[in-house]
């Protein structure tokens, strides 16, 4: 049975450690937990750090700065070792709650209680944090501020729960052999999906879902996406729309990819790359080429995977379209006069 005991409690100290931090300290924080060459990946306009003090100053001030007494509310917790590239990675999933106190990303604040959803990703070497991934939903930030950058979406967006069961703090190492049934039908899925891209087909049959989905799925999209309950429902709210309005998808590997337990997780860097030519989003196609980062957390029930929590940098995608939404939602909802 594997052990992931000591990077567990490294990064749980970490967790304990930064929800008392405060914008004045939160570097000295990261410096203690993090290994000599650190490096940062985070969602548009974060994306690549490196050191302590770019990541803290980059992400982690601003954001104690306008959100105050922020707590982590963990859903999902685990350890595995990455299939890519042979390294222990941790994983945490669920949202940053606290009060919304000063304005942030040209986002007006609300004085009001706000939840960041996230997905963090951590390489732990030798006792040591050397490597993040941590990606945040934005637009599902901005919705509940008031601010909705996109149409309506397909979708429903709102504060999504953990798992049914409520046993995703994987807190003590899983049975090894559970992780390896949720890892490969995983990769099962990805692999019908990656033969459907190369196919260049833009639907998709219900029956290649039904090998890896349980009819009853859950599949909690980013905001401006939003979540659905069932396949019939998910084909028509996000399936069918991301399968019509773009086109030349192409699978370019994870980052890191591994399973705890009935869990699974992944992240790539770009995971996909493809081609709006209009309807995705409610937007007009440009035919401009553009990547994707997409965190995708698994559970697991029988030999089905029942629930999906999927976190896509959007801003980062319509930013290489030439939309920014920050500066635009800025310029109109919080201008500098």
């Amino acid at each position: 049975m594997s052990n992931y005991q000591e990077e567990k409690r490294v990064v749980r100290r970490y967790f304990d450690e930064l929800e008392k931090s405060t914008p004045e300290n939160v570097h000295s924080v990261l410096k203690e937990f993090t290994g000599e060459h650190y490096s940062w990946q985070g969602v548009y306009p974060f994306r690549e750090q490196e050191g302590v003090q770019a990541v803290a100053e980059t992400f982690w001030v601003p954001l104690l700065k306008s959100i105050k007494k922020m707590q982590r509310r963990q859903d999902i917790f685990m350890a595995g070792t990455n299939e890519i590239s042979g390294e222990t990675w941790v994983m945490s999933m669920g949202h940053f709650m606290g009060l919304f106190d000063q304005d942030w990303m040209g986002i007006r604040r609300t004085g009001k209680m706000i939840n960041l959803r996230y997905a963090e990703f951590h390489c732990v070497e030798d006792g040591k944090i050397t490597k993040t991934g941590l990606f945040v939903d934005l637009i599902g930030f901005m919705i509940q501020a008031g601010v909705n950058p996109l149409p309506p979406s397909t979708g429903t967006y709102f504060v999504y729960p953990g798992p049914r069961n409520h046993d995703g703090l994987q807190f003590e190492d899983a049975p090894e052999e559970e992780g390896v049934k949720t890892l490969n039908l995983v990769n099962q899925m990805v692999n019908d999906l990656s033969e459907l891209n190369k196919s260049g087909a833009r639907g998709c049959p219900p029956e290649v879902l039904e090998r890896t989905w349980s009819e009853d799925m859950i599949w909690y999209g980013p905001g401006g996406i939003g979540a659905s309950y069932t396949i019939p429902r998910y084909q028509q709210q996000h399936q069918l729309p991301f399968r019509n309005g773009l086109k030349d998808k192409e699978f370019n590997g994870h980052v890191c990819r591994f399973a705890e337990g009935q869990f699974a997780c992944f992240f790539g860097w770009p995971n996909l790359s493809n081609t709006p030519i209009g309807g995705f989003l409610g937007l007009p196609g440009g035919n401009i080429r553009a990547d994707m980062q997409v965190v995708d957390v698994y559970y697991r029930q029988g030999d089905k995977l029942s629930e999906n929590w999927v976190l896509i940098d959007i801003p980062y995608w319509l930013k290489q379209q030439g939309l920014d939404i920050f500066e635009r939602t800025q310029g109109i909802m919080n201008p500098s006069l």
